[in-house]
């Protein structure tokens, strides 16, 4: 029996195994790359957001006022920003009670700063462990039906009378086309993973330096005896 090389045919007439392992690998890819292109959108946004926010913060402006139009205009994707309202909105809470002690101040405030910090980096680094899961497991699923279809291929032909490379050559075609989707779905997620990786850690360093210079500054005030 003749059987087209194509790749359509070859996985049209796959088994069903092999042919679910691609439908599995076809999904994951899928969603791996809207992952990939929903990261890079965010991040993106979020160094762009940084840059502004410290653009605004070290321009010199007061820190009262400063607070009043983040919290008017809020942007979301700014982690400056996130922490800045959470330690200097603690601050000025404390700074209101009366008695409250400046060490008791800072330590609020930098609590504040700390939680909205774990914030920012369980929402940079959200669905990143997705990306890993494919990269890593992908090739073995793939391996997995290539494997599968090679070893059906080799049953048929030990059905046959004469054993040609035309009767195998197709089986062992479809199946490899499983390892090949394997890795178009793992190579990607991979990179990404690493690209991404990197990315967060350079902004979460980012926003624990601004954390620790703001810490400095609402040190200050806290140790000042100036009103607000």
């Amino acid at each position: 029996m003749q059987h087209s090389m194509s790749f359509t045919s070859l996985v049209l007439n796959a088994t069903w195994v092999v042919q679910l392992v691609m439908l599995v690998l076809l999904g994951l890819s899928i969603s791996s790359w809207y992952i990939i292109w929903q990261r890079r959108s965010l991040l993106g946004e979020s160094r762009r957001a940084a840059e502004n926010f410290e653009e605004r913060f070290w321009s010199g402006i007061d820190l009262s006022r400063l607070f009043v139009q983040v919290n008017n205009e809020p942007d979301h994707y700014s982690g400056h920003e996130a922490i800045f309202r959470a330690g200097f909105k603690e601050f000025a809470r404390l700074r209101k009670v009366g008695n409250a002690e400046p060490d008791s101040i800072m330590a609020g405030a930098e609590r504040a700063m700390k939680v909205a910090l774990l914030k920012e980096q369980e929402r940079l680094e959200a669905n990143l462990s997705f990306l890993a899961t494919v990269g890593s497991v992908s090739p073995y699923i793939g391996l997995f039906g290539t494997v599968w279809g090679i070893m059906h291929a080799f049953i048929n032909l030990a059905n046959q009378n004469q054993a040609t490379l035309s009767a195998v050559a197709p089986g062992i075609a479809e199946a490899l086309i499983a390892t090949a989707i394997g890795l178009v779905a793992a190579i990607p997620a991979v990179v990404a993973f690493n690209r991404y990786t990197s990315l967060c850690e350079r902004l979460l360093h980012n926003y624990e330096t601004f954390a620790d210079e703001f810490s400095g500054i609402l040190h200050r005030k806290a140790h000042s005896k100036e009103a607000d």
